[in-house]
């Protein structure tokens, strides 16, 4: 009996053991070690720690994908984008109607990611950042009619997955902010502000969880001032941050599905007059 004991602490040492922690998230132990009845060594309870503080610029393993002088990576209209003063620009004017328009980095697509960047909207308007989307698809809906032939030229037309952020023209479009879209599909809304939500293979997209009011998160958005702008993507799982809040959550469990492809980054503008200005935008990137 006392060997089947003695067997069963051995294998339950061995086994932590074999758990291999990183040191950086092992904690100090709130007492030293003690050896155990059977000469097996116990820790101490781990000292229970908060984790370190949010912040935008903590940059270990990013790469910059946007070097503040030139748009070198990117391609877009150059009637709406431009660089000044170190910040990406894309601007649409008053009675001058433009199709929504989209400025793509082309340098790498990517996955499995985290996407850091600072961000405003003024005047009016709106857009979003683009991920995980592919450019070429013509437009699904009807553009305005003074935009050319089918509004935008496909090759500056990004369809995918969309991370929202609206000037808070009406307080449907303030209450956009955050969420989890699909640009150029009929999927639409998939993940509102405040939400978890979930879509399994060959069902419905359900609400899983509420993070937050949809319109007291709106709190947390700067208007008319820079916001931090964070995307988490891993395999099917989506998250929007702003401003060091969750916004959304969407999580995609069917791996075919257009959402879960590698794509490209990118960013929109749309409607008029609206200028939408980006800078510090950094990717750290996990694909396999």
């Amino acid at each position: 009996m006392r060997t089947a004991i003695a067997i069963l602490f051995l294998a339950t040492s061995v086994s932590i053991a074999a758990q291999s922690v990183p040191k950086e998230l092992e904690s100090q132990p709130t007492r030293p070690p003690v050896t155990g009845p059977h000469g097996e060594t116990l820790i101490g309870m781990p000292k229970f720690h908060e984790p370190l503080p949010y912040d935008i610029d903590a940059h270990t393993g990013y790469t910059q994908i946007f070097d503040g002088a030139s748009l070198k990576g990117w391609d877009g209209d150059p009637t709406i984008w431009r660089v000044e003063d170190g910040i990406m620009i894309g601007e649409t004017l008053q009675d001058k109607p433009r199709g929504n328009s989209y400025i793509v980095y082309t340098d790498k697509k990517t996955k499995d990611f985290d996407l850091k960047l600072q961000m405003k909207i003024e005047k009016g308007g709106g857009g979003g950042i683009q991920y995980r989307s592919h450019a070429g698809t013509p437009w699904t809906r009807p553009q305005p009619a003074a935009a050319g032939p089918n509004g935008t030229p496909t090759k500056w037309l990004l369809t995918g997955p969309q991370a929202d952020f609206w000037f808070p023209v009406g307080r449907a479009a303030q209450q956009h902010t955050g969420q989890w879209y699909s640009e150029n599909t009929m999927q639409g809304i998939l993940a509102y502000r405040g939400q978890v939500t979930q879509a399994l293979p060959g069902d419905a997209n359900r609400l899983v969880a509420n993070i937050g009011d949809r319109q007291g998160l709106g709190g947390y958005v700067r208007t008319n001032e820079w916001n931090d702008y964070e995307i988490i993507a891993r395999g099917g799982v989506m998250m929007h941050i702003m401003n060091g809040q969750l916004m959304a959550i969407f999580i995609d469990d069917n791996p075919n599905d257009a959402n879960n492809q590698i794509g490209n980054i990118g960013f929109e503008i749309e409607s008029q007059p609206c200028k939408i200005s980006v800078r510090d935008i950094w990717l750290r990137t996990f694909d396999q």
